[in-house]
């Protein structure tokens, strides 16, 4: 065992022990922040994809997480007002289940991300951000002027949605489904990245004309990967909705894209267990900096500059004791 698979390990045991001894003594606040970890540390792992394994400096993926957070917010709505999203040409009715809202929001953020997807990717650098934060914007404004779901106010969902054979009103339930659903993505993105399309993808980044003359289309594979990491992103934002029993046009703007690329930088830029080790960062310096100065963003902003500068492989690389660089 290397030194940073015993981090990884450390990491994944700290991460489900807290909220197991939180449940022991009374502590559901506690559970809510491990929680909010997993999700956000579950959207990081999509961005990680493109973003440490491809070499995309995505600024919008905020639309794909708002894009499930809406789909659980839209479906719930209807569902508990008993009113179909659509009569014609055939019925659509909302559902407060989430397996359901999880596939519904797979598909729709899938579908935007091959539309966004194919003309950003045709560009690079600081173009290829500057279009993702404007894909972004719109659909950010587009939600606020959407009166039918709340607009600016956002719209709430007053009853959690429900999974089968578990309690998703209980603290430690909702956080045992979302750690399982974060293990899941991130042995999903391990086999991923270690397959054929992996390699192939990162051979995009360092290479692109190389993978070109051997017969691969460095557009279509970064183009899959950029969906398969939108619907990463948007099945977190569905959970993330539901954690808050909200969800407003904030989950779509740019401060959220920049959050979850702080989680990831902080973490460690193309490292598998980055995106959970930078949540946890993130979520810990809220809660102590957050209730005792207004200002807890300038502490953080000195780290991730530290971080950008000497540590470019993140909490990740420097407990590991070597740098990275994505």
């Amino acid at each position: 065992m290397n030194r940073e698979t015993l981090i990884n390990t450390i990491l994944a045991v700290a991460f489900v022990a807290v909220p197991v001894i939180a449940m022991g003594m009374n502590e559901p606040f506690i559970i809510t922040l491990a929680t909010k970890v997993a999700i956000f540390a579950m959207a990081g792992v999509g961005l990680n994809l493109v973003l440490g394994f491809g070499g995309l400096v995505s600024f919008g993926h905020a639309a794909f997480f708002g894009i499930g957070g809406y789909a659980a917010g839209i479906l719930a709505s209807h569902a508990l007002n008993y009113e179909p999203i659509m009569e014609s040409p055939f019925l659509i009715e909302g559902t407060t289940q989430m397996i359901v809202i999880w596939i519904v929001a797979l598909i729709v953020s899938a579908l935007v991300a091959l539309a966004i997807g194919a003309i950003t990717l045709r560009t690079s650098g600081v173009y290829f951000i500057m279009i993702t934060l404007a894909f972004a914007q719109m659909i950010y404004y587009f939600a606020i002027s959407w009166p039918a779901y709340g607009g600016e106010d956002g719209l709430s969902i007053y009853v959690r949605n429900g999974f089968p054979g578990l309690n998703t009103l209980d603290p430690i339930s909702f956080f045992a489904l979302c750690a399982v659903m974060l293990g899941i993505v991130m042995l999903f993105s391990a086999i991923l990245i270690r397959s054929r399309f992996g390699l192939a993808l990162q051979g995009a980044r360092q290479n692109p004309q190389r993978m070109t003359a051997v017969g691969i289309a460095p557009f279509r594979i970064r183009l899959v990967a950029f969906v398969i990491s939108a619907m990463i992103t948007a099945l977190a934002g569905a959970l993330y909705a539901d954690l808050n029993r909200f969800v407003s046009p904030t989950m779509l703007s740019w401060h959220m894209s920049g959050e979850i690329m702080i989680f990831v930088i902080l973490g460690g830029v193309g490292r598998l267990f980055g995106p959970l080790a930078g949540a946890a960062l993130y979520i810990i310096l809220e809660h102590l900096l957050g209730s005792v100065w207004e200002f807890w963003q300038l502490p953080l902003g000195v780290l991730l500059l530290i971080v950008v500068l000497f540590a470019r492989g993140g909490l990740v690389g420097v407990l590991a004791g070597e740098r990275k660089h994505a």
